[in-house]
């Protein structure tokens, strides 16, 4: 497999990834450097991992992942979501509300953005692929999108304030239906 196919890969696997780090880095405004390279290597890690994981599980459960992978994401990102356009009509102060991720936060956002990247794996495992450094690199490549798209996002919020909130939690209803639609009908 070509170092160019691995990278187009990444790159789309990581657009949703990225797409949530600047909704969060809209909402959030209070996160801080060290915050957002949390976020950004959490959802390169779980870019990273489930390649791996989908490559070594392969065809024996293929099945039952495709039948429910598209509900987990979309919930995910549909709670997440819900609850940052409901922080955003709630009254009070912005930047008060806006507090720093949390570890399970974070943890459900990597989890339902890298979905697709297990059944990548799988793929991968039809094909005959190493996996290792393919999975490398689209770790790699979320991470460097991430932490853009969550440093873009902070100064789009510092601009447009509470305001934009219920964009960024509608954005990620909007990704995990959009998962969800993918996988339903296409």
């Amino acid at each position: 497999m070509s170092i160019l196919y691995i990278i187009l890969i990444g790159v789309s696997l990581s657009l949703d990834a990225v797409a949530v780090a600047v909704s969060n880095g809209i909402s959030h405004q209070k996160i801080n450097f060290r915050e957002s390279l949390k976020l950004a290597f959490a959802f390169g890690f779980f870019q990273m991992l489930m390649p791996i994981i989908g490559w070594s599980v392969g065809v024996q459960f293929d099945k039952y992942i495709n039948d429910f992978d598209h509900w987990i994401a979309f919930i995910l990102l549909s709670i997440v979501g819900a609850k940052m356009i409901y922080e955003s009509l709630s009254e009070g102060d912005f930047k008060q509300k806006a507090c720093a991720l949390g570890h399970f936060k974070i943890l459900c956002l990597s989890i339902a953005t890298s979905i697709d990247a297990l059944a990548v794996g799988i793929s991968f495992a039809f094909l005959k692929s190493d996996i290792y450094f393919p999975a490398l690199i689209i770790g790699i490549i979320t991470f460097i999108l991430s932490f853009i798209g969550g440093t873009l996002g902070r100064k789009i919020g510092n601009i447009f304030g509470k305001k934009v909130q219920s964009a960024g939690g509608l954005i990620l209803v909007i990704i995990g239906a959009k998962i969800l639609i993918e996988h339903i009908y296409f």
